[in-house]
């Protein structure tokens, strides 16, 4: 039972690390479309005009934005299942690792080119370059969401007495990604790495908009995927309050 357990942990914690590494690599260096579809008129009305174009809502957002829900989906199961140490000594090791990334990164930025040999070299400094900035802005950000996230987890559960799931599934996630979108985002568009259709504040707040709509949906979605993780794995339940869904 020990060994399940620490492997559901290390399980968990590896797709923590991956969404978050993943998501700072590939970061901004490419904008994808979710969807794009035409609001019918009683939606026109109470959609602001800065989010639209006419009649057409589209909801385009920085690839990385794609990867980092599931951490806060981890973050969530490890809370709930081992309780609230061990959730924010994952988003430490979270922060270190991405710094380790760079580290190595910039190592490789830094050794000389073994030229005739590379395969991809301007490919390799074109991520870097973006890289850089994505890596210290979304770990500020990170930090900020991933603790707030964690604490707002548990003070639910502790005003809840263990009941009621989605409220602090819902209620700590969607706090944290408002956290998280306006905070990496304007501090990439302070620094002029959001490319160079994002240069007002209104597409800023266009593109904080859609990020935390894109996020706020999966928090919705992932409701449904975090009963079910704890309902499988309630035996391997450590968490050091006592509390308990099942």
């Amino acid at each position: 039972m020990n060994y399940q357990r620490d492997a559901l942990f290390l399980f968990l914690t590896g797709i923590f690390l991956t969404s978050l590494v993943l998501g700072n690599v590939i970061g901004t260096t490419k904008f994808v479309t979710i969807f794009s579809v035409d609001l019918p008129g009683w939606l026109q009305a109470i959609t602001p005009e800065l989010v639209r174009n006419g009649s057409n809502y589209t909801m385009s957002v920085p690839a990385g934005v794609v990867a980092y829900p599931f951490t806060f989906l981890a973050t969530d199961l490890i809370s709930e299942l081992f309780g609230r140490k061990k959730a924010q000594l994952v988003v430490w090791v979270g922060f270190a690792m991405n710094f380790f990334m760079l580290m190595l990164m910039s190592i490789n930025h830094w050794l000389p080119n073994a030229a005739g040999v590379s395969g991809g070299l301007s490919l390799f400094e074109g991520v870097y370059e973006f890289m850089v900035l994505n890596v210290v802005a979304s770990m500020i950000a990170y930090l900020v969401a991933q603790s707030v996230d964690v604490r707002l987890f548990h003070f639910w559960k502790k005003k809840t007495k263990g009941k009621h799931l989605w409220i602090r599934n819902n209620g700590s996630t969607m706090v944290s990604q408002l956290v998280d979108s306006t905070a990496i985002l304007s501090i990439l568009y302070i620094a002029g790495n959001l490319g160079d259709d994002i240069n007002t504040i209104g597409a800023l707040i266009i593109l904080i908009v859609n990020s935390y709509l894109f996020k706020f949906f999966f928090a919705l979605f992932d409701t449904p995927l975090f009963y079910v993780g704890v309902k499988v794995f309630s035996r391997f339940n450590e968490d050091p309050e006592g509390h308990s869904l099942y």
